[in-house]
């Protein structure tokens, strides 16, 4: 569910206080743990370290994100890919195809120059 519109956005008042009478550029990583503070346009051009839980990762906030969540641009999952050997027998037929790409195109090229002689 969203916010009630009667309410207004939740901007958490340690994060406006920190961004607060500073400029963008000369200020560094201000970290944050609040992940559902939503982005004001008085924090656009700041760098935020927003916690996911293990780390702080950098967001830099542009004039898109205005009305977002910080936490929306700091992901707590990370995706490991799906397979086992099946795929990896996959991924080596590919590179193996690539290979021999390229080795038949180095020889196409070769060929001119040699029958010049």
């Amino acid at each position: 569910m969203t916010r009630s519109s009667k309410k207004g956005p939740y901007v958490d008042e340690r994060v406006l206080k920190k961004i607060e009478g500073k400029k963008p550029l000369e200020t560094g990583v201000i970290k944050t743990w609040s992940r559902a503070c939503v982005i004001s346009p008085e924090m656009v051009g700041f760098n935020f370290g927003v916690h996911n839980g293990r780390t702080h990762l950098e967001v830099l906030v542009s004039e898109d994100m205005v009305g977002h969540r910080l936490g929306e641009f700091s992901p707590t999952k990370k995706f490991i890919k799906h397979g086992g050997k099946m795929q990896k027998e996959q991924e080596q037929k590919a590179k193996e195809g690539e290979i021999a790409a390229a080795q038949s195109a180095k020889a196409v090229t070769a060929e001119p120059a040699g029958a010049k002689k």
